[in-house]
């Protein structure tokens, strides 16, 4: 785009800036939590709230797609013969959220503070789809025209933080209409607001439930403590095995298969501005560990990961019976990298239990392999990705970086449905606190977001098919 239209890009986005407020404000307030019964009737509210905004923005067609699950909303707008069709993809419930544990405002009842709107899905991802919605009108509004300059498809989902649970059902059934030259995935992170970089891929994600079983029944420690197997110390042993010393995860085989990056790409991320005290400070997480040999960033974006995220037996809440538990669990969540899948990952993680467990308990180890997730990397020498870059130096007024996100995605999915590559565009940061409490976003990143989206279009529309 000229220096104009940029101009003219940027002006109308910050003209507007109240109503996406504004309406981001009247999203959020409707509970579109995943996973609970009792905020399904929430999440229909979400879907039938965001088809009205398309509507308005001017998708001739506008329609929510039924699952067994949550409703996703499909809008399309495809009045530019010849020019790329872009499949845009985000989700639109959110993680549930505890009151008391929100310090600024209740998670439901979002507010403006010092430059950040706090609410549940503010950042992750109601944001990002609205930064979308206004890119498109900026778009329009800048250029003149009456349709995009590309043809555009939006598909927010609503399962997406239960694992995207139905999606790839819903993508098969309807594979025609999702039909793309590309994919442009909207639910990922910036690094920093005064760094932003182009996200060049996503780490895949193999989740897993050990469940361990001790004695047959909660037993008074007083009467059987020492000889009694206990499972939330079988389980403490087995976990504490997951990595080695040098912070490698130690199943059988787990990097075989791991494709190491280039040099070229840790340069890239090597020149992101990056210090210790920078990333605790804005991630919270007070010391610094994993695989030896790798940079924070690196360990981040490029090696894959293993953590436990719970750990369930006894009495967690209120006094204690003073019972060793029959029963221990805990969640375990595998990252990986380019290379790895989710059938090997899984497979290896069986053996690496098998081999550990103790012949005292039994267990069960329950692996989701159907709602796994396989990384994704944008080719690099993708033309729609220079596009991408230029169109985010432009919106955000600096030179754009590289990096990747450290989270998982329906990436994979979408690219062998659609066989169309992914571009990923998102506006949240690390100190948004998605999925923990207070998470916000910050304004002037929505704002970065819309404006980079505006001029993006006309350069996917320049680009052949």
């Amino acid at each position: 785009m000229g220096g104009s239209a940029t101009q003219d890009v940027h002006g109308y986005v910050a003209d507007h800036t109240q109503e996406l407020i504004d309406h981001l404000i009247g999203w959020v307030r409707l509970r579109s939590v995943a996973g609970l019964a009792e905020h399904d009737v929430d999440l229909r509210r979400s879907a039938n709230w965001l088809a009205a905004v398309l509507r308005d923005t001017g998708f001739p067609t506008t329609e929510l797609w039924d699952t067994e699950g949550a409703p996703a909303v499909y809008a399309e707008w495809c009045e530019a013969p010849g020019a790329p069709t872009v499949l845009v993809y985000s989700h639109h419930d959110v993680r549930a959220a505890k009151d008391e544990t929100w310090g600024h405002v209740p998670p439901f009842e979002p507010a403006l503070r010092d430059g950040r709107l706090y609410g549940r899905g503010t950042s992750d991802a109601k944001g990002q789809v609205l930064a979308h919605v206004w890119g498109l009108r900026a778009h329009l509004a800048a250029t003149g025209r009456t349709a995009p300059a590309v043809n555009v498809k939006l598909l927010v989902e609503g399962e997406e933080e239960q694992g995207s649970t139905h999606l790839a059902e819903l993508l098969e059934r309807r594979a025609d209409r999702v039909a793309a030259d590309l994919v442009i995935l909207s639910d990922t992170l910036l690094w920093r607001a005064d760094a932003p970089a182009v996200c060049m891929g996503l780490r895949g994600m193999v989740s897993a439930v050990l469940e361990v079983q001790g004695p047959q029944r909660d037993v008074h420690s007083g009467a059987v403590s020492g000889p009694a197997p206990n499972p939330v110390l079988e389980v403490a042993r087995v976990i504490a095995q997951l990595h080695d010393e040098q912070g490698r995860i130690t199943l059988p085989g787990f990097y075989d298969d791991v494709i190491p990056p280039t040099d070229d790409e840790r340069a890239a991320i090597a020149a992101l501005p990056y210090s210790d005290e920078d990333w605790l400070a804005r991630t919270e997480t007070t010391s610094i560990g994993g695989e030896e040999g790798w940079t924070v960033l690196e360990r981040l974006w490029l090696r894959p990961a293993a953590e436990a995220l719970t750990l369930i037996a006894g009495d967690p809440a209120g006094p204690t019976r003073g019972a060793i538990p029959s029963l221990a669990r805990t969640d375990i969540s595998i990252r990986t990298v380019p290379g790895q899948t989710v059938a090997r990952v899984a497979d290896q993680l069986r053996r690496w239990v098998k081999e550990r467990i103790s012949d005292r308990v039994n267990y069960e180890l329950t692996i989701s392999e159907e709602s796994g997730q396989e990384p994704y990397v944008t080719p690099p020498d993708l033309p729609a990705l220079a596009a991408l870059r230029d169109a985010m130096a432009e919106g955000f007024g600096r030179e754009v970086g590289q990096m990747r996100n450290a989270g998982g995605s329906p990436a994979s999915l979408l690219h062998d449905v659609t066989d169309a590559p992914i571009l990923f565009f998102g506006t949240g940061l690390p100190e948004d606190n998605w999925h923990d409490s207070d998470e916000s976003v910050r304004i002037d990143m929505l704002q970065a977001g819309a404006a980079t989206l505006a001029c993006l279009w006309p350069r996917l529309a320049a680009l052949p098919r």
